[in-house]
């Protein structure tokens, strides 16, 4: 069952780039969700712990390129919440690689959480700079 959902309505910022690329990643999030909570092999899980979180830090990257491009003015706060995820998700991949941490309901949550916040708070007001 997935996780999280992509609708225009909730997530769509009208940004072409931006739309496609949070619909992979939101279906990546589901994959490493139904992986984790479906009781599929470490193996398994840390590869789709690994391909999801070298999207986001490419998507990031993408992101933040065509902000600087445009000259967005949230771009400095928009970059720190950028950060603070990636800093998070760089923790628990190397403490799963270790064998010290696991991919739980909670950090599932925990991303959808931050997705549902960021998405409408952040990405849609960059909307109009980056159309």
């Amino acid at each position: 069952m997935a996780l999280i959902t992509w609708t225009a309505e909730q997530y769509g910022t009208n940004v072409g780039f931006a739309d496609q690329e949070h619909q992979t990643l939101f279906g990546l999030l589901n994959k490493l969700y139904d992986d984790a909570t479906g009781g599929a092999g470490r193996d398994v899980i840390g590869a789709s712990l690994d391909a999801l979180i070298a999207y986001v830090v490419d998507h990031f990257a993408h992101e933040e390129k065509e902000m600087v491009a445009k000259g967005f003015g949230g771009y400095e706060r928009h970059k720190a919440e950028h950060d603070a995820l990636v800093g998070i998700c760089a923790d628990l991949q190397k403490k799963f690689h270790a064998g010290e941490a696991d991919v739980t309901d909670e950090v599932g949550q925990m991303v959808k959480g931050w997705l549902d916040s960021h998405i409408p708070t952040f990405d849609k007001a960059y909307s109009s700079a980056l159309q």
